[in-house]
Formats: C-alpha cells, structure tokens, sequence
C-alpha cells in the first residue's frame, strides 16, 4: 500500500499525488487583529487581493486559499503549484496587498510531498469512513 507521510492512500488514488512542486504559503497581516478590525480601505484591499488569486484557484494553480483564525494572530494560507520558489514570488509581487506595501508579507515553505484530492470525487462522503 502507497503511503503518503504515513498515512495509508487507497488503491488508484495514486494519481492524486503530484511531482509538480507545491509551497505553503503564509501571508501575515499588518497586525494580529486584523481580521476583526481590517478599515474600509483595508477590506476593499482584500477583495482586490482576492480577486487577484481568484483565477489561479480557477485553473488549479492555487489548490487552497483562505484566512486562518489563529487565536494568536490572523493569517492568510495558500498552497499553491509552481515550479520553484522564483516563480511563486513573482506571483506574490503582483499581489495587490503586496504592492499596496501596507505591511503585508509572505512566507513561503516547499511541501515535498502532496496528496491532492481528484477533481471529481469518486465517493459521497458518506461513504468514506475514518
């Protein structure tokens, strides 16, 4: 049985895994807080930023992408495709909150190793047991 980081996959979900290189990126606001104090400015930012990812979710570039309610502080996290770290910088250039230079910032880890789920799921949920 195929094992990914120990955890046991079924047969045929081996087409899940993938060689292309994947990074988790962590994007931290300006301040803990901000998710529950972000100004109207900040919020528009936001959309713009969102907007920004959007495409790349819709392409499959960007395989998740949200906000992460740590009780120590708000961050963004997103774990997306690339060929190498350049390539993922140059994509957070762009980046409206990047270039709004409002004290965002990223950080960027490889992942060697991803399972991804398929595009189409094979079972309900239901039918998948623990």
């Amino acid at each position: 049985m195929l094992r990914v980081r120990g955890f046991p996959l079924a047969r045929g979900d081996e087409k899940a895994l993938t060689a292309m290189p994947h990074f988790l990126c962590r994007l931290t606001p300006p301040r803990p807080s901000f998710l529950a104090d972000m100004t109207d400015e900040e919020r528009a930012l936001m959309a713009a930023h969102s907007r920004y990812w959007r495409p790349y979710v819709e392409v499959g570039r960007v395989a998740a992408i949200g906000a992460v309610a740590d009780p120590a502080g708000a961050w963004g996290v997103a774990i997306i495709e690339a060929s190498d770290r350049q390539e993922i910088e140059a994509l957070q250039a762009r980046d409206p909150v990047v270039l709004s230079a409002g004290g965002f910032s990223y950080q960027n880890f490889p992942m060697p190793t991803v399972a991804l789920r398929p595009v189409e799921p094979r079972a309900a949920v239901s039918t998948v047991s623990p």
